[in-house]
């Protein structure tokens, strides 16, 4: 054969590994077109289990490692990935609700959650109610026909009730709806979000959890603040095929870096965890004898709002957040001069990343219901894996600005 050329022979080149090649690392496939054996093998139904290839778009061995990866670190059977958390709380909403249908949200969701919600589902004839998820009495009282989704999460946004998750399920199960649990707080590592109570033998409570967890792997899955990315997990096969159509129509695609990046995160995963919770609850306590503070949330505070339901349902882990309300006398303009002085913390969104970060909230217009937090402004914090020594003292001198303003 008389020498190709250059292009055809780095596109055809016959090296290949050696058989038996392994790593510890997953390889990183990269792929829009896959390659068939065949015409047979191209017409040859496949179905989406995590063994099947068909275009780059559904995935590649490297992103359904991450995907099957994830299932077993929720307690799931499935997995479907996302190119964002917002882009994962989509595909549920779009794939479960149809016109003339109603989607229940904790009045403490996450912003776009609630944006969604609000201001994007209801061009498709789709009404929402939000409702306080420390009551699930009042969740039953909401409960209609109509009422096909209900969005949990645990932790709330911002501040941080625990909800009464065992309450709300009971509720949910007890009239078939359908529950989608925003668990990035949790992460896999907090509770099981399948498995929140567990059956115990013959006349006891039969075990239940949510039938949907998903997770901004953004946070605590990658660790590096440096990719965005989402995951829906279910065990139900119905529920998760539901899901997949809409995944496929929605064209969610993912760069195999990014997934390499999440894969390299996970084995640390619940050291970080651990890590930054044991920062976090040692900075909140400290900080709840303030006389700047008010009011500091953090689930695994007693007094904390929904703390009881913390100890009922996720004892084991709290995350890297907390928020603290500061006193009424202390202006907006004063609490951000404290935020500016802070050194160590970065001004920024996102969280479970190696840097702490600090951003004020006034969230006197984002709530419909009167959530029990005290007036006044408020700061959540994401605590990094700074020493806790080095954050503590960056906290107590960027105090000082209160008593100068």
């Amino acid at each position: 054969m008389s020498k190709r050329a250059i292009s055809t022979e780095q596109i055809h080149h016959a090296y290949r590994a050696p058989e038996g090649w392994d790593a510890f690392p997953v390889g990183v496939f990269k792929a829009s077109t896959v390659l068939f054996k065949n015409t047979a093998d191209l017409h040859k139904l496949r179905p989406r289990d995590g063994l099947s290839y068909r275009y780059g778009l559904h995935g590649t061995p490297t992103s359904y490692t991450l995907a099957a990866r994830l299932a077993t670190l929720e307690g799931a059977n499935h997995c479907l990935l996302t190119p964002s958390g917002l882009s994962a709380v989509t595909l549920v909403s779009l794939g479960l609700l149809r016109p003339g249908d109603e989607v229940l949200v904790p009045d403490n969701v996450y912003g776009q959650n609630r944006y969604l919600s609000e201001s994007f589902l209801p061009q498709f004839g789709i009404t929402h109610r939000f409702y306080n998820p420390l009551d699930a009495a009042g969740l039953a009282a909401l409960l209609t026909p109509k009422t096909k989704l209900v969005w949990l999460e645990a932790a709330g946004s911002i501040t941080l009730e625990f909800p009464d998750l065992l309450g709300l399920l009971r509720v949910c199960k007890a009239h078939g709806v359908i529950t989608a649990l925003d668990n990035t707080w949790g992460s896999g590592v907090a509770f099981q979000p399948f498995d929140l109570l567990p059956g115990s033998g013959p006349g006891s409570e039969p075990g239940f959890g949510v039938d949907i967890s998903m997770q901004a792997l953004t946070k605590y899955a990658s660790g590096g603040a440096d990719i965005l990315m989402g995951a829906v997990c279910t065990r139900d096969l119905a529920l998760h095929e539901r899901l997949n159509h809409t995944h496929e129509h929605l064209g969610y695609g993912l760069g195999q870096n990014d997934v390499e990046l999440v894969l390299r995160g996970l084995p640390t995963l619940e050291l970080r965890y651990r890590a930054q919770d044991a920062t976090t609850r040692a900075l909140a306590t400290w900080l709840q004898t303030r006389p700047e503070v008010a009011q500091l949330l953090h689930p695994a505070l007693p007094g904390s709002p929904g703390h009881q339901f913390w100890l009922e349902s996720s004892s084991a882990g709290a995350a890297c957040l907390f928020s603290a309300v500061f006193k009424p006398e202390y202006s907006a303009r004063q609490v951000d001069a404290f935020v500016d002085a802070l050194a160590l913390f970065g001004i920024g969104y996102s969280w479970a990343g190696p840097m702490s970060l600090a951003v004020p909230y006034d969230m006197s217009h984002s709530r419909a219901l009167g959530l029990p937090y005290a007036g006044g402004v408020i700061v959540r914090f994401a605590i990094g894996l700074e020493a806790l020594a080095d954050l503590q003292a960056d906290l107590e001198q960027a105090l000082a600005v209160f008593a100068s303003s």
